[in-house]
């Protein structure tokens, strides 16, 4: 299993697939999940030649289940620690969800060279929880009760989501994937509950204003109409138009996990965006 040490000693797990020598494209996985969230895209991009790489943030998956250092600046920090562990230059960077959130941090933050160009899936930016100066925002209720879920019954309430809202699943007529749920299911219990509850805080709170200004590398913003996780209008909409460089694409009516439930539209264009 390969896995390298951050600064502070974590271990973090990572999967590094297909020729060394390939432009390298990062993925970010989501809240509670871990790198095999994106084995669909992975194949795929594997498949054209690229070189791929996902891994378990701290707390989640198969890395450390630390209980310190699960916020934006930390995760940020690891990512900027397997780049270097692997000696990543012109990178795409793809996230999801927080894994979004992760990225405009750390492609803010990078030296240059290390990143060619991002994307950011069903992300979290500029800021989710509502407050004066994001009176549109998600209320602080609502995190609240996520926490609330977690501590009381974490296990069904890893079904209940992805069961529900996360794919659409409680829309009428939608197909439900149960392999999507259990696979969902899995990946959140594998991680440490007290990351989990830490991380809620972060993507929920975060501001990444300033780093969405300070991106200059082309960036991608992908988001579906129906989320119900992180609205679209609280967040794509209001990011693109604080990056420079940025085009955003909207799938009417898909979900949060829209990169899971249509891996073939999703990959196609996440494709054309990095070859372009």
């Amino acid at each position: 299993m390969s896995t390298f040490t951050a600064k502070d000693g974590t271990n973090i797990f990572y999967k590094d697939w297909g020729p060394k020598t390939a432009q390298p494209i990062v993925f970010h996985h989501g809240w509670p999940l871990s790198a095999d969230d994106w084995d669909s895209q992975m194949l795929f991009f594997l498949s054209q030649g690229y070189r791929v790489i996902a891994f378990d943030r701290r707390g989640h998956g198969r890395s450390d289940q630390t209980d310190t250092g699960n916020d934006m600046d930390t995760y940020a920090s690891d990512t900027a620690d397997l780049v270097r562990h692997l000696d990543l230059n012109n990178a795409v960077h793809i996230g999801h969800s927080t894994g979004g959130g992760v990225v405009a941090r750390y492609v803010a933050r990078e030296e240059p060279g290390r990143v060619a160009k991002a994307a950011l899936l069903g992300a979290v930016p500029p800021v989710m929880v509502q407050s004066a100066s994001n009176p549109d925002g998600v209320p602080t209720e609502v995190f609240d009760g996520l926490r609330a879920a977690l501590v009381a019954n974490r296990a069904q309430f890893y079904l209940d989501i992805p069961s529900g809202p996360f794919y659409g699943f409680n829309r009428e007529g939608s197909e439900v994937s149960q392999g999507l749920i259990q696979n969902w299911w899995r990946q959140g219990m594998q991680g440490g509950a007290k990351a989990h509850y830490d991380s809620i805080a972060a993507f929920s709170e975060t501001d990444f204003t300033e780093d969405l200004k300070a991106i200059t590398v082309p960036t991608l913003v992908l988001h579906g109409s129906d989320d119900q996780i992180v609205p679209i209008a609280n967040s794509a909409d209001k990011a693109i138009k604080l990056l420079k460089n940025g085009t955003q694409k909207t799938y009417e009516g898909l979900s949060h996990g829209f990169f899971a439930t249509h891996p073939d539209l999703v990959n196609a264009d996440l494709l054309a965006f990095i070859e372009s």
